[in-house]
């Protein structure tokens, strides 16, 4: 029992209990500015000296009259990013047992005047001298800016959630080659280790704010294991917070000259550990060509660097082709990166790239697909941003041929020519945190795509992200935020925000930490207008529906699974390998069915009784069909088309129809993809 509390139960009368509190905010320090007599949102007592909030008013509960929730959705931010790299490329942390002054500090190689400031330098350009000094003057820093230092401040969270957010997705993040390269660490470069760390501290910070609040479980900060509890949270007025992973070498799964360093058995312990720690969502891969998939390039000065990096750390630089359809990778352009190329071996320099060749020969691998269906099998969320577009097309096939929900492109990482089928499948987009302007601009574009699909709108701060934040758009613009404000729910007023001496206005300083998240969403409405708005305060309900639905789905049993087959040909190699019709239906994709080498060939499946049917998955080898079509029938003569295509590219297709009774299916190929004849892996049969 807090001293507050027990002086509650043994005075019993408001009162005094209220004349006590007030001299108990004058001796801890200042409670936050929000009512003249604390609501169940203010902490029993706040560290002081300590940030303001700056935000009056309750926080909205419960759900809206179609019983869902609302609130904005952040589905990509870095809270505990300082204590990746090996702990030093990050300066200060989001909070501190000792309180601000050791919480909202630079880091020791930054003093005294940011000379040695090698990542600020490399980041934002100059010599990375500035003030280090944080609390109390914060001269130079937070900034939109600047990159390396603490933008998620608890407090500043806190302001972000008394303003309307509802949903807080926490990457777990570091780089193992950065961390080596980096001049300056306190740990190891370990991938797992820090992510383990990160978990940790993250759960240490829940319980950092309980304790403000009088005890477990009664903070604002609640790290939420399912998408019922995150509902049950955020009814409450609190804010869900959700742990996700990003990193370039997952369960140890790097590669090096092309060969894996991880297999199935890492796969599953590491995705076992991750669920344990309370992980829901995580990309396969970032930055890095790895083990499991190959990434989206970055471009420019930057790219040459993370090839650079990739070299490094696989021993290959990225390799490019010619893209199979409209969507591509970033350019990796030939810009040089002096300071980076230096740290390759003498005589190794960086490729140059043809113009005409923007996608990654490397998609998602064979333990990419594993890892996958294993996400799949445990509920958990893909991130497909940073994912290369072949690696992206190829999850989709996987995702849709099992009707799997939980797919995320959370900070516009992913080719926009993807959007329509993520969500198709059920899934969720948010954009990156970018000027008001450009937000609004995008979100227009893709909201004839959320009307379609009655979805909501995120958005990705990558605070601590090394990404860059909205500028500001000036002092003098016509249209500047006014403050205070109303919160999108109108029941809270919004302030500008004071940390010790220094207090931030959005229009002169842009989105400097995570508090000013209101203030730009505010620079949205009156930029955009309300309509962008709207879809964002829509997004925790849609974020929760996606997750909801992946933690329900269930995968459904093939009907063509041991059926007999049989085809109109079937290629004959030697006599040690069978291609018999079927192989396709053989629940093992290392065999497969082939036909001869013509146009018309087909493979006939006989369900055993008549059943709905009404979609079809069909794994091609390389020898694939570009027209074919899926035909039905009850009795095995008289045949109707379920679904067809001419434009068939290979891979995992699925063929979706409304549901017809059938007893055989058929796969009749009319034109060949390649030279070859046809060749199925594995063909499967679904109901509802």
């Amino acid at each position: 029992m807090t001293t507050v509390q027990l002086l509650r139960h043994r005075l019993g009368s408001l009162a005094v209990v209220s004349l006590l509190l007030t001299v108990m905010a004058l001796v801890l320090g200042p409670m936050p500015s929000s009512a003249a007599e604390p609501g169940w949102w203010d902490p029993v007592a706040r560290p002081a000296p300590d940030s303001q909030v700056d935000v009056t008013g309750e926080p909205f509960k419960g759900t809206d009259a179609q019983g869902r929730v609302r609130g904005f959705a952040d589905v990509h931010d870095h809270i505990m990013s300082n204590e990746g790299f090996g702990g030093r490329l990050i300066c200060g942390k989001p909070f501190s047992e000792q309180g601000v002054t050791d919480a909202l500090k630079d880091c020791p190689e930054h003093y005294p005047d940011g000379s040695l400031a090698v990542f600020d330098m490399i980041t934002k350009g100059g010599d990375g001298k500035h003030d280090p000094d944080g609390w109390p003057t914060f001269k130079d820093w937070p900034a939109h800016d600047s990159l390396t230092h603490q933008q998620n401040y608890y407090a500043w969270i806190e302001r972000a959630w008394r303003g309307g957010q509802r949903v807080l997705v926490n990457d777990l993040v570091t780089n193992g080659v950065i961390c080596s390269v980096y001049f300056f660490k306190d740990r190891g470069c370990d991938e797992m280790s820090a992510i383990r760390l990160e978990a940790q501290k993250s759960y240490d910070m829940q319980a950092f704010v309980d304790k403000m609040y009088g005890g477990p479980g009664k903070g604002w900060f609640r790290i939420v294991t399912d998408s019922k509890q995150a509902r049950e949270v955020i009814e409450q007025g609190k804010l869900a917070v959700v742990l996700g992973v990003e990193t370039s070498e997952p369960f140890g799964c790097k590669q090096i000259l092309d060969v894996a360093q991880c297999g199935k058995e890492d796969i599953d312990r590491g995705l076992d550990e991750l669920y344990g720690l309370g992980v829901r969502s995580m990309f396969l891969c970032h930055k890095f060509d790895n083990a499991l998939c190959g990434v989206r390039f970055d471009s420019g000065a930057l790219g040459t660097a993370i090839n650079v990096g990739q070299f490094l750390s696989t021993g290959t630089f990225w390799k490019t082709e010619t893209c199979r359809g409209p969507q591509h990778d970033n350019p990796i352009g030939n810009a040089a990166a002096p300071e980076a190329e230096k740290r390759l071996p003498e005589g190794v320099s960086v490729p140059t790239y043809a113009s005409d060749a923007q996608c990654n020969t490397r998609g998602l691998t064979d333990l990419g697909e594993y890892a996958v269906r294993g996400m799949m099998k445990r509920g958990m969320m893909l991130e497909l941003d940073h994912m290369s577009v072949k690696g992206v097309g190829r999850a989709l096939d996987i995702l849709e041929s099992e009707s799997y929900p939980g797919v995320i492109s959370s900070h516009s990482w992913m080719d926009m020519g993807w959007t329509e089928r993520l969500y198709k499948l059920g899934g969720f987009a948010g954009q990156y945190m970018s000027g008001s302007e450009a937000f609004s601009a995008e979100a227009r574009r893709t909201d004839a795509l959320r009307e379609k699909y009655g979805v909501g709108y995120g958005y990705g701060t990558d605070m601590n992200g090394v990404g860059g934040w909205p500028a500001p758009r000036g002092g003098d613009t016509p249209n500047p935020v006014k403050y205070p404000f109303r919160s999108t729910d109108g029941g809270s007023v919004i302030d500008k925000q004071t940390t010790g001496e220094r207090t931030w206005d959005f229009n002169t300083t842009g989105a400097a930490h995570y508090g000013m998240v209101p203030d730009w969403i505010e620079d949205i409405r009156i930029v955009g207008g309300q309509e962008v708005v709207d879809d964002l305060f829509a997004g925790a309900e849609s974020y929760l529906r996606t997750w909801g639905n992946s933690e329900k789905h269930r995968s459904g049993k093939s009907m063509a699974s041991g059926a007999t087959v049989s085809a109109s040909s079937t290629q004959w190699w030697n006599p040690f390998v069978s291609y018999a019709p079927g192989r396709a239906v053989d629940g093992d994709p290392g065999t497969r069915w082939a036909s001869e080498w013509n146009n018309d060939q087909w493979l006939r499946i006989d369900l055993g009784s008549t059943a709905p049917v009404e979609r079809v998955t069909l794994d091609w080898e390389e020898a694939y069909a570009k027209s074919y079509r899926v035909e039905l029938s009850e009795d095995g003569t008289h045949w109707k088309t379920g679904w067809s295509t001419s434009t068939g590219d290979g891979g995992l297709d699925t063929a979706r129809f409304d549901a017809t009774r059938a007893r055989y299916v058929r796969v009749q190929g009319l034109e060949r993809g390649t030279k070859w004849g046809y060749s199925l892996r594995e063909v499967g049969v679904y109901g509802g």
